[in-house]
Parts: C-alpha cells; structure tokens; sequence
C-alpha cells in the first residue's frame, strides 16, 4: 500500500529540539477506511491518517513514543489503534474505546496489545455525555488492569461535572486543558475549576490542544498551559493532536512543538512533561 506523505511538504522543521523519549501523549490513526473501516454512526467522516503517516510526523518533529487515542469516528473497533501499537510496541501504548459489550477477555486483550486506559466523550458536537450507569461499570472492571479514564470535556462542563470527577475511583486524564477558550485569558471559572482537579493526586492533564482553542501561532493559549504545568508538574502530559479531528485551520506540529518553552520554562519541567510523566502513566 502506498501512503501519501505529502502533508510534510507543509510541515517545516521546529526550532525546539526535543529530548530522547519525548512522548505524544494524544494522537490517533485515522484507517485506511478500506481496512479499518469507520464507525457508521460516527459525527464526522476524517481523511485517511494510517499508521505510517503517524510514523512519519513523529520522525520528522523528533518524537520518540506515543499514544494512540482512539477517536469517536472509529467508535469501539480498537482495531486500528491496536495494529498500530503492534507495529513497534516498544513504541507505542493506546487509549481504548469501550462499552457494555466488552468482556472482562475483551479487556485483557486490549490490556496485552498495549491499552492503558479507556476514553469516554462528553463534548455535545460528538454525541454528548455517555450513559452514567456504562460509565461507572466500565471504570470499575479496568480499574483492576491499573488503567485511568480519559475525559473529553468541553469548558462550559467543568464546573458542573467538577464533582463527580473528583470521586473517580482510578487516575482521571483531562483532554486539551479542558477546551477553554483562550480568548478568555485565564480569569475565567471553567480554569479555575480544572486547576482545583488539577490539585486531586489522580488527576492528569493534557497541555494539548492550542489548536483547539486559540489560533496560530497560539500565544493565547500558552498563559492556560502554563498554570496547569506549573500547578501540576508531575500530573501533565503533551501531545500534537495529529491528524486534528474536525480542524477549525490546518496545523503546523513544528508550532506546537516550538509552544512548549513558553509553558515548560525549564529543561527539568519540559522533561517531565516530555519523557518522566508518560513513561510512569504509560509503562515506557
């Protein structure tokens, strides 16, 4: 199979040089639709984003590890996420999707084909939030594997879900800060109230997702992501978002990349984000 690399061609280098076993904590593989064909009540159809192209990406910005997030197009077949990791293990380590269908077998094969945790959407424009009841029956049988819960959460939802996160039962990871608009700068209550869960010791945070909330070359984001790594330092993760489902402007990862000084001030904690925190969450 041939697979189209042009999209580096738009790609510069970045200027941060990133340090061996720098992880990509949120990224996803997208098909080939031919073979790993997409969900069919899925919200949005993307381009195809396989396996190689990933690959191709994170040699080009100087990543070592990743991990594959499944996204809501591909719906609760792992399979390409788990072809992926299978591909280089050492490499790789994903997020699942789940529901009440899976098996207790069903989670242990995910667990040895390198899954550490399972992702659950609550943003409306995706479907909104799951069944409550699913939810809570599916946390406690991963629990056991030592997995965590990834949160997809939309700003406006922080707050009123602020307190059943802070009982989960398991280590909980917030995607893209939350989603909070960078527009409104960083008095505004949805970050307080990330920073309050940012506080819990099973709380974990993602500084991805600039692209999300703000537009290049994302200086207004930078302010959000430095008090969640300053206020978490060992709880924090990064990721490039690649291949950016549903992109509001197309993205430029060496800009992302070139964003992390601005938040992780010093060669220690730009470590940690990078290299320590995935490597202990993950198993590297």
């Amino acid at each position: 199979m041939t697979v189209d690399l042009s999209f580096l061609e738009h790609r510069r280098k970045p200027l941060v040089k990133l340090p061996l076993g720098a992880t990509d904590a949120h990224c996803h593989v997208f098909g080939p639709g031919d073979r790993f064909p997409y969900a069919p009540n899925r919200r949005y159809t993307p381009k195809d984003a396989p396996k190689e192209a990933l690959r191709a990406l994170h040699d080009h910005l100087g990543v070592s590890r990743a991990v594959i997030v499944q996204a809501s197009c591909h719906g609760t077949d792992n399979a390409a996420m788990l072809d992926c990791i299978a591909s280089d293990p050492k490499r790789y380590r994903g997020v699942c999707i789940a529901d009440d269908s899976f098996t207790d077998k069903d989670f242990e094969r995910l667990h040895q084909g390198g899954v550490r945790g399972v992702r659950f959407n609550f943003v409306k424009h995706l479907g909104g939030s799951p069944d409550m009841g699913v939810f809570m029956r599916i946390l406690d049988r991963v629990k056991g594997l030592g997995w965590h819960v990834v949160l997809h959460l939309d700003a406006p939802d922080i707050v009123p879900l602020s307190s059943m996160i802070a009982r989960l039962p398991l280590p909980f990871v917030i995607d893209h800060m939350g989603r909070v608009p960078a527009v409104a700068g960083v008095d505004q209550e949805p970050l307080r109230a990330l920073v309050k869960l940012a506080r819990l010791d099973n709380c974990w945070i993602k500084v991805c997702g600039a692209e999300r909330i703000d537009m290049p070359p994302y200086n207004r984001a930078a302010p959000i992501a430095r008090i969640l790594v300053e206020v978490n330092p060992e709880r924090v993760l990064w990721g490039t978002d690649f291949p950016h489902p549903n992109p509001t402007h197309e993205c430029d990862e060496a800009d992302l990349v070139d964003l992390i000084p601005h938040y992780a001030v010093n060669e220690r904690t730009q470590h940690r984000l990078l290299v320590d925190n995935p490597a202990r969450l993950y198993g590297f």
